[in-house]
């Protein structure tokens, strides 16, 4: 199975990069689970959690809202502030 090629950025640095097998988020229209293959999306993220799933096991980390860009495996989620504290560093 392929995996996502994932960016979590921060409006003053690059948060965490790597691989992933799901990333789950939730946009003004509602939740949204990226797995690899998923159609390109681009989302406008509200306030609260965005977990990352690597190897078998989900990290969570809190934005403030962004956006989120899927296209062809890879994810770019924008946020103007990331609280990654719990998310472990590749």
């Amino acid at each position: 199975m392929s995996a996502l090629q994932v960016e979590l950025v921060a409006a003053d640095r690059k948060v965490w990069e790597g691989e992933a097998s799901m990333v789950s988020a939730r946009s003004i229209e509602g939740d949204l689970g990226i797995m690899p293959g998923h159609t390109p999306v681009l989302a406008v993220l509200v306030q609260g959690q965005v977990r990352i799933t690597t190897g078998g096991s989900a990290q969570e980390v809190t934005i403030d809202g962004g956006f989120l860009s899927v296209d062809e495996d890879k994810v770019v989620i924008v946020a103007e502030r990331v609280d990654a504290g719990s998310l472990a560093t590749s």
